[in-house]
């Protein structure tokens, strides 16, 4: 298979990827993949220091990238990203909605402040984003939208029940604004990730958690963020992808097979 002719199925010249989350671990992945195919990048973060970092790095790949800090609990904070995106670029094609919080606890001990904020900032900010960012494509002729899911979207896992819920939320979202948008150009799918090395999942996994994940992944070993970039292009390929909406990939190394 020719160089040229993956290029064509997957490449993402000319286009504009706005990653909101791009300066964490699997969205900086995901950011790496998405400026080798070609895309120019806005890197969406929490702080200027960390999006100049990420945007440093994908420069340096040869990339082109920009950036804009985003509180995403802020409907104008997203308006104003894409405000900015317009700017530098003058077009916004792609959106992935990367950023999430976890927080575990026995459910009978689950503060509501933290269910509040796990929701606030898992869901009803991809809510706002897509929104956001669905009326510009939908002006614009088409764009792609890639949402992050989890394999608790789609099954329990005690201790982290806001997170699970909000990424059950986030897929069935997804599957609802593909629908709606179908006919518009506006195509929009999830990524379902696995256990990936995550500073959330340092902070939340203990070693007998661990050992029972690894038990239940048929290919018995965390992710590499890097693993998410292949289903990512897939998704958001205008060629690759133009007939996909409203699905999802798993990228679990098997667990959510191996439970169903």
């Amino acid at each position: 298979m020719s160089a040229e002719y993956l290029q064509e199925l997957f490449g993402l010249d000319g286009q504009t990827a706005v990653v909101i989350g791009g300066a964490g671990v699997l969205g900086g992945a995901l950011c790496r993949g998405l400026v080798r195919a070609g895309a120019h990048v806005i890197v969406a973060d929490l702080t200027e220091e960390s999006c100049a970092a990420r945007v440093a790095e994908l420069e340096k790949l040869g990339g082109k990238a920009g950036s804009c800090t985003v509180d995403v609990t802020s409907r104008e904070s997203l308006e104003n990203l894409l405000a900015a995106t317009l700017k530098q670029t003058g077009r916004a094609d792609i959106l992935v909605n990367c950023a999430g919080v976890n927080f575990g606890s026995p459910f009978l001990e689950h503060p509501e402040e933290q269910w509040d904020r796990v929701m606030a900032i898992n869901l009803k900010a991809v809510f706002q984003a897509c929104q956001v960012f669905a009326r510009h494509m939908v002006e614009a002729g088409g764009g792609a939208i890639l949402n992050i899911g989890s394999v608790t979207s789609h099954l329990p896992l005690s201790r982290v029940f806001a997170y699970s819920a909000s990424k059950a939320g986030v897929l069935n979202l997804t599957r609802n604004i593909a629908q709606e948008f179908g006919a518009k150009g506006v195509r929009v799918n999830a990524i379902c990730p696995g256990f990936f090395p995550a500073e959330q999942n340092r902070r939340l996994l203990d070693q007998e958690r661990i050992d029972n994940i690894m038990h239940g992944t048929p290919m018995q070993r965390f992710g590499e963020p890097e693993e998410l970039v292949g289903a990512m292009l897939l998704l958001l390929s205008p060629v690759a992808g133009s007939f996909i909406t409203g699905t999802h990939v798993n990228v679990d190394g098997g667990f959510t097979a191996a439970w169903f």
